[in-house]
């Protein structure tokens, strides 16, 4: 198993159509195609189809180490509205410690447009996950 097949298993990002493309050491980027079912009353993507984007990328950077780190405190500011196209979530941790880990995810346009920000904090557990760690 590999963190792509592990991270699979988050039923919700998969169903929202959030796709992990990379993945290196603190670092991982996915992308979402906006679709009618992500639009909210408004006509533009809904703001939980964006965190749930940001949150695969800051899970796949912050369980990149192989130990199972759970999101303790997540933030997220919208600065573009979006009603189609890819979006995409860059996230790279800035802080790596024993027991916690921090994210800054950019979230992006297919343009390059910054849309959002997210921050994400996780605590590290001490479960060691069933894919060697991403170096």
């Amino acid at each position: 198993m590999d963190i792509f097949e592990f991270l699979k298993g988050d039923r919700f990002a998969v169903n929202a159509g959030v796709e992990l493309l990379e993945v290196g050491n603190g670092y991982a980027k996915a992308r979402m195609e906006i679709k009618p079912e992500h639009l909210n009353g408004g006509g533009v993507c809904q703001g939980g189809a964006i965190f749930t984007l940001a949150d695969l990328a800051f899970a796949a950077a912050s369980n990149s180490h192989a130990r199972l780190t759970l999101s303790i405190n997540s933030t997220i500011n919208f600065f573009r509205a979006e009603s189609s196209g890819y979006l995409y979530a860059e996230a790279r941790e800035v802080l790596d410690k024993k027991r916690l880990s921090n994210c800054e995810v950019r979230i992006t346009n297919e343009a390059g447009r910054l849309v959002a920000t997210f921050n994400g904090t996780g605590y590290r557990k001490e479960t060691e996950l069933p894919f060697e760690p991403i170096v």
